[in-house]
């Protein structure tokens, strides 16, 4: 199931304002960041440069180069675990798992702080006390923008490959109702 995170988004951006009724989007897989329409990531840098945050520039962060090799091992574990059929690799996978479900959740949220609150203080639009970042999850409104965040699809197989690997714990050490 993990290998569909290399064919879809994981997650999903969306920007709505007055000047932009249908919103302006992203996505974010597991090597990229793009833009859910042809002009949008281009359209959100900008709006990004009015209010000092850097542009966001897929080729600069790390984690886009890390994060493909992050599943493949997750990807190879994991059948190696099943292979191997014992209930304690299965669970040290699943601790392995969320572990770096969480180290990614705690780098997005810092990456999404960075980018919120590292402004330029010569940029056109300056107001104290202000900051731009992202929802790590929901929406919030920052100016007169609406910002959403949410898992794409992506997620939801990363979700569905955790969920049976919990299935198959369970089903190990479920107590035998015969007798």
């Amino acid at each position: 199931m993990l290998i569909a995170v290399y064919c879809m988004p994981i997650w999903s951006i969306t920007l709505t304002a007055p000047q932009y009724p249908d919103g302006l989007g992203m996505f974010i897989s597991v090597n990229n960041i793009a833009g859910r329409d042809q002009h949008d990531l281009q359209n959100i840098n900008i709006l990004n440069h009015y209010v000092g945050m850097r542009p966001i520039v897929p080729d600069e962060i790390p984690e886009l180069d890390l994060m493909p090799w992050l599943f493949a091992g997750l990807i190879v574990t994991g059948l190696a675990v099943a292979a191997m059929g014992k209930p304690s690799f299965i669970i040290a996978w699943l601790i392995l798992f969320s572990l770096c479900g969480t180290a990614g959740f705690v780098d997005f949220y810092m990456w999404g702080y960075d980018y919120g609150h590292n402004l330029d203080p010569k940029a056109a639009i300056k107001i104290p006390g202000e900051s731009y970042q992202p929802p790590l999850l929901g929406t919030q409104q920052m100016l007169n923008i609406r910002a959403a965040s949410y898992p794409y699809w992506g997620s939801l197989f990363i979700g569905i490959s955790f969920f049976m690997g919990g299935i198959a714990t369970w089903l190990e050490y479920k107590p035998n109702k015969k007798g």
